[in-house]
């Protein structure tokens, strides 16, 4: 066995290396923007992951009872469904977490006798992981590829990969996470990477009572603000920073017109944060720092953003409620 030797890097080096980060980047700019921001890609580290569990299990939290609902009662409409518009295909799922409602769609392809592979794809190396071990107990006999990740970079490993048509799964909401304008680059984006007759299944959280949303936001047991706290800290950990989170308060607002639900923190005083060496962000207080949205639909405005991306709508599943959809799209 060949000798190793490990060459400690100069810490010179080290703090180069973080200068030049995605993260340490991205940071630096949102915090020095006229209205100050952080990317919300960055909530999700190890404790992030776990906090966001968490989140998913508060009798708040609407949006995974609705669509578990979807995916426990009409995974057969929906296996159904790709079948009839797909043929053979392989499934991707944008934005994975811990795939536990699109375990039973992939259940009922398995039970089918759908020969499909399943690749997970997340921005979270320990999400990643999660699913390498828990996925060979869930499914037994499933074919799967674990990426991590950017989304658009990981599609094109899959397209690299394999040459079969693709069913892309974005569960969740997570198309809620961009601003309207945002959500159809994003469509658009997402189109140029597939092939046409391609399928996409995505979620929409519907226009409803606006303080049944505000709730799903501001949980009781506090734990979205602890979601949002918790990139303060990451920051500070990651990125040599001292945000103290007990100068700032978690503040989610709707907007039932627009249909814009959003959280910042705020500012409770003047304060200085120091980031690394020779970074420092000056919040006024009362200061807004905006952290990320959840954007709600109505039926006509998910039509609309279908046709603006280059989609044409198949079908439609709702909770009993009808708070919820999971929206079929085909690839024009």
């Amino acid at each position: 066995m060949a000798h190793t030797t490990v060459i400690p890097i100069p810490a010179t080096v080290c703090r180069t290396f973080r200068l030049k980060s995605a993260f340490y980047n991205d940071v630096v700019q949102g915090l020095r923007a006229q209205q100050k921001y952080l990317d919300p890609k960055y909530f999700y580290d190890a404790e992030g992951d776990l906090l966001f569990q968490q989140i998913m299990q508060c009798p708040e939290y609407y949006l995974t009872e609705c669509e578990m609902e979807i995916m426990v009662q009409q995974s057969a409409n929906i296996a159904a469904a790709f079948d009839q518009h797909a043929g053979s295909y392989d499934i991707v799922e944008l934005g994975a977490g811990d795939a536990s409602k699109s375990v039973h769609l992939l259940q009922q392809l398995l039970n089918n006798g759908t020969d499909y592979t399943y690749y997970p794809i997340d921005i979270s190396g320990n999400v990643i992981q999660l699913l390498n071990n828990s996925l060979p107990q869930k499914l037994s006999g499933l074919q799967f590829h674990g990426l991590q990740g950017e989304y658009f970079d990981m599609l094109e490993a899959v397209n690299q990969r394999s040459s079969r048509r693709k069913v892309l799964l974005f569960m969740g909401a997570n198309i809620g996470n961009f601003t309207p304008t945002a959500a159809r680059s994003f469509c658009q984006q997402l189109r140029s990477h597939l092939q046409p007759g391609d399928l996409l299944l995505t979620g929409f959280d519907l226009k409803k009572h606006p303080q049944l949303i505000l709730h799903a936001y501001d949980d009781s047991a506090g734990i979205t603000r602890e979601f949002n706290f918790n990139l303060l800290r990451r920051i500070n950990r990651e990125l040599d920073a001292n945000f103290d989170t007990t100068k700032f308060e978690h503040y989610p607002t709707y907007d039932p017109m627009t249909g814009a639900c959003k959280s910042y923190l705020i500012s409770l005083c003047n304060q200085q944060v120091r980031i690394g060496d020779d970074v420092i962000i000056n919040f006024k207080e009362n200061e807004p720092l905006y952290m990320e949205i959840s954007q709600k639909y109505d039926p006509a405005e998910i039509d609309q953003l279908a046709a603006l991306g280059g989609f044409k709508p198949l079908a439609q599943f709702h909770d009993r409620r009808n708070w919820f959809v999971d929206c079929l799209w085909q690839a024009l």
